[in-house]
């Protein structure tokens, strides 16, 4: 396992443990909505800001794994050398453009949302949106990086079929 791959696996697993501390929050919130009829918006807000870092970088872990959204329908009937051809063409295609469309569009989100320090419009809500639109940059860095390195080992595969 590479560099690449090894700071992708630390990534995903510390990324595993926010799913934990969401459900606890939203045990927390649920708890406080039916027995004291309150709650805030800083809790309504963190959970979805933890479901997006789940999200956002959990997705270069998940690639890792193979455990990503795949129509297997006439994919799972192909040989191994055909399905190689098939994830190199995704990647190429639909991976990366989608990667850098997603680190370009979300980088003017991000800085913006930087220069403006912006805070959540509700009373009450969290501060530094910043930090959560970084995220978008940042998941989505690690989510190329990754696509970049399960291209190179299916370029490998492919090779060592063609010896």
């Amino acid at each position: 396992m590479n560099r690449l791959q090894q700071f992708n696996e630390r990534i995903g697993r510390w990324v595993s443990w926010l799913n934990l501390v969401l459900i606890l929050l939203i045990c927390f919130d649920v708890l406080f909505r039916y027995a004291f009829h309150t709650t805030h918006a800083w809790i309504m807000e963190l959970e979805w800001q933890l479901f997006a870092l789940i999200f956002l970088l959990g997705g270069a872990f998940t690639l890792a794994r193979d455990k990503h959204v795949r129509v297997d329908v006439f994919y799972i009937r192909l040989p191994a050398k055909a399905k190689a051809i098939i994830n190199i063409a995704g990647y190429l295609l639909l991976l990366t453009p989608w990667c850098l469309l997603m680190i370009y569009t979300g980088g003017k989100y991000a800085h913006h949302a930087f220069e403006t320090m912006e805070g959540s419009p509700n009373p009450g809500g969290l501060p530094y949106y910043f930090i959560i639109k970084s995220m978008i940059v940042f998941g989505f860095a690690l989510l190329l990086i990754q696509g970049i390195v399960e291209m190179i080992l299916e370029f490998k595969k492919l090779q060592h079929w063609n010896t």
